[in-house]
């Protein structure tokens, strides 16, 4: 039987891109989302990917989606925890509301949807966890304390629970996207645009394609032997 792939986020930008290249591959795909409901229901009609309405920041939802996934479609062998936001600003300007926010949805989520997922895994002996960090989580970004600490609290998430559950079976590694050409990236002004591409040393976004490559090799068998590692597609814009 085909693999179950469960990708947060999974109906625009990256998750898009990443539910339908391991649809392509042969994996039964399940994307989550909790807005943008137009977006998922048409991508549910175009490509048969069922898609499943939660938030990922509520251990509950999270564990009971689950729970529901499973009992339909049979045990979670691939999950990639791609749901994130933003809510930009200075730390002496950001509100608590704005820090918990992007905490609970970039970084909590992690902890819920792995901890849905990893009882399950480690009875079968089988399991890939890919977690979309962020090039933020690795070099900080102004205007973003709260999204590049949840980013660097996803790598450091990452590490910790390969190190638990390689003799199980199961591998967790993390990809860290630089500034990709997804629609909210595409959205900002010109001049603004030209200076990100000016910092990237290839002279270009990345493309979304190129992330959900890296994340179909770190969910595929021969991947095997990685485990508590960080891919970083940047374009060389900073190099670890």
């Amino acid at each position: 039987m085909a693999r179950i792939a469960l990708v947060t986020g999974g109906t625009r930008g990256i998750g898009h891109a990443v539910s339908l290249m391991l649809q392509k591959a042969g994996y039964r795909v399940v994307a989550t989302y909790v807005s943008h409901g137009e977006a998922a229901e048409a991508m549910a009609r175009e490509t048969g990917i069922r898609v499943e309405r939660f938030d990922v920041g509520d251990f509950g939802a999270c564990a009971d989606a689950v729970s529901g996934i499973e009992r339909s479609l049979g045990p979670v062998d691939i999950l990639v925890n791609n749901a994130g936001i933003t809510r930009d600003g200075m730390l002496h300007k950001m509100t608590e509301q704005n820090w918990h926010d992007v905490i609970a949805t970039n970084l909590t989520s992690c902890f819920n949807m792995c901890h849905a997922v990893i009882g399950r895994m480690r009875e079968r002996g089988f399991g890939r966890i890919i977690n979309i960090a962020s090039i933020n989580g690795q070099s900080g970004q102004f205007g973003q304390t709260n999204y590049s600490a949840a980013k660097a609290g996803m790598i450091g998430f990452t590490k910790a629970l390969a190190l638990e559950s390689a003799a199980k079976g199961i591998t967790v590694n993390a990809v860290a996207p630089g500034y990709i050409a997804t629609d909210m990236v595409k959205a900002v002004p010109e001049e603004v645009l030209q200076k990100i591409v000016g910092r990237i040393p290839v002279g270009r976004l990345g493309e979304v394609e190129e992330v959900a490559r890296a994340v179909l090799f770190l969910a595929s068998d021969e991947a095997g032997f990685m485990t508590g590692a960080t891919l970083t597609l940047n374009g060389g814009q900073y190099m670890t």
